[in-house]
C-alpha cells in the first residue's frame, strides 16, 4: 500500500512513523511533513489545506490511502476532494468535522445523542457572555467556538480574565467548570463501527503542577493505570457509539478519528470537548505501544469496511511523551535556533524523537514553532518510561529551551493525577 500523510507536525510524524514500520505498507509520503519525517517518508512541498492540490499530488503519487493529520484541513473539507478524487481517505468530512470545528456544533450534537457533557451557553455579545459567567460561576469555562490550536480555552476564577478573552472570540461557548482528571479516548470508526483506544492523559498547561496558560500539550503517557475499570466500555456505550449514529442519522457520517475529552467528574464521565483527528501530543505514545498494523485499521475506517479487520491489540508496558517548547511559547514562538543532540537517541530503541516545528537552515536542524519536538519512550510501566523520556530529553539542546518535569509524575506512583 502506498500511503500520504497530511501534515507538518508531531501527530503526523508519529503516524508516518507507524506506517513505515507496517509490514503492508510499502511507500510512505508526507506532505509538507518536516525534517524527522524526512527519515520514515519521501516529503511533498503542498499546501495542506488545499483540497485541491492534496487529491492532485495523490494522484500523482497512485497512493492507496491518503492520511490527513491537522484539523485545519478537516474543517476546509480537504477529505471530501481527495473521496471525489477516488482515493480513499482517512479523516472525516468538513460537515462532520463540524464536531471539532465548531464548540457550539459538538453540543447540539450531544444533546441530540443523550451524551453527558458539561452545561453550556453559546454567547456572541458581551451582555450574553456576563451573563453566562454569572449563572455557573467560578471557576470560569470560555471557550471559542472554532479552531484555536488548542490554545483556545479559558479556565479561570478571574470574572475580568474571562470577559476578556470572550471579548476576543466572535462566539464563545461557556459552560460549567467540570471537576475531576481529564482523559483522553480516541477511537478510530467508519461511521458505523467503533474502535477505542487505549485511554491516555495530556498535560495542557505550560508550567509545572498544571500552572500558566494552555498549550497545544507538553506531554503525554499511557495507559493510565488509574483510570475505573470498565471506563472505555461505558465511553463506547455512552459517548463514542451514540455521537456516531447522531450524525450518521444526520446525514454527515463520520469517519475517521473520533477523539473524545472526557473529565472524570464527582458526578460521573462528562465530555469536556470533540476533536475530529488524532490528539498531539497523545498520538505519540499511543502509536509506540500500538501492537497492530495501523494501516488495515485506517483504511478499513476509510472505506467502511472496519468491522472486517480485528480490533487494535496492545503491546505491554507504558510510553511517556515529553514534549520540549521553543521560547516564548505559548504566547510566541522563537525561531532559527539551532538544535543539537537529536541525533543521540537515534539508535535507542525504546526512545524515538518526533519532530513537530523543526526545519533545516544551512544544514542545521533549528527550530521553527512552539511546540518544536517530543521525546517519547517505552518502558516496563510508567516510571521506566518516563525515566527513559527525561533521559532523552537531558541529551537534546537549543537556546531557551522549555519543558514540564512532572509528565506523569503522579501517575509513575500509581497516584490519582490532577
Amino acid at each position: 500500500m502506498k500511503t500520504l500523510v497530511i501534515g507538518p507536525g508531531g501527530r503526523e510524524h508519529a503516524l508516518a512513523s507507524a506506517l513505515a514500520r507496517d509490514p503492508g505498507v510499502t511507500e510512505v509520503h508526507a506532505a509538507p511533513g518536516n525534517p524527522g519525517m524526512a527519515s520514515v517518508a519521501t516529503l511533498h512541498d503542498v499546501d495542506a489545506t488545499d483540497g485541491a492540490a492534496v487529491a492532485a499530488l495523490a494522484k500523482q503519487l497512485g497512493a492507496d490511502l491518503v492520511v490527513i493529520g491537522p484539523e485545519a484541513p478537516l474543517v476546509a473539507g480537504v477529505a471530501d476532494a481527495v473521496r471525489d478524487a477516488g482515493i480513499a481517505c482517512f479523516g472525516p468530512s468538513r460537515e462532520a468535522a463540524r464536531l471539532e470545528g465548531s464548540k457550539a456544533f459538538a453540543k447540539e450534537v450531544m444533546e441530540a445523542a443523550g451524551v453527558p457533557t458539561a452545561q453550556a451557553r453559546v454567547c456572541t455579545t458581551p451582555e450574553e457572555a456576563a451573563a453566562a459567567l454569572d449563572a455557573f460561576g467560578a471557576p470560569y469555562v470560555v471557550k471559542d467556538d472554532g479552531l484555536a490550536a488548542g490554545k483556545g480555552v479559558v479556565v479561570t476564577d478571574d470574572r475580568e480574565a474571562a470577559l476578556a478573552h470572550a471579548a476576543q472570540c466572535e462566539r464563545v461557548v461557556i459552560e460549567e467548570y467540570l471537576d475531576g482528571p481529564e482523559v483522553s479516548l480516541f477511537a478510530i470508526t467508519d461511521g458505523a463501527t467503533v474502535y477505542p483506544l487505549q485511554p491516555a492523559q495530556d498535560f495542557k498547561r505550560i508550567f509545572d503542577g498544571d500552572e500558566g496558560p494552555n498549550t497545544g500539550g507538553m506531554g503525554a503517557y499511557t495507559p493510565l493505570p488509574w483510570a475505573p475499570e470498565g471506563l472505555v466500555d461505558e465511553v463506547l456505550r455512552d459517548v463514542l457509539q451514540p455521537t456516531v449514529d447522531e450524525l450518521a442519522r444526520r446525514g454527515t457520517p463520520f469517519a475517521g478519528l473520533l477523539y473524545a475529552g472526557l473529565a472524570l467528574t464527582s458526578k460521573g464521565t462528562r465530555v469536556v470537548e470533540f476533536n475530529a483527528r488524532f490528539g498531539d501530543p497523545e498520538t505519540q505514545p499511543l502509536l509506540m505501544l500500538l501492537d497492530s498494523p495501523i494501516s488495515p485499521l485506517l483504511l478499513g475506517a476509510a472505506t467502511g469496511s472496519l468491522a472486517e479487520v480485528p480490533q487494535p491489540v496492545w503491546k505491554p508496558g507504558a510510553a511517556v511523551a515529553v514534549v520540549m517548547a521553543s521560547r516564548g511559547y505559548p504566547e510566541g514562538s522563537s525561531g532559527g535556533d539551532v538544535i543539537v543532540g537529536t541525533e543521540t537517541l537515534d539508535k535507542e530503541p525504546d526512545v524515538d524523537v518526533i519532530h513537530a516545528g523543526t526545519a533545516l537552515a544551512d544544514g542545521h536542524l533549528v527550530t521553527a514553532g512552539g511546540r518544536v519536538l517530543a521525546v517519547v519512550a517505552v518502558g516496563e510501566d510508567i516510571a521506566d518510561a518516563r525515566a527513559k523520556a527525561y533521559e532523552g530529553v537531558a541529551t537534546i539542546s537549543f537556546p531557551g529551551a522549555q519543558w514540564r518535569r512532572d509528565i506523569a509524575l503522579a501517575a509513575a506512583g500509581l497516584k490519582e493525577t490532577r
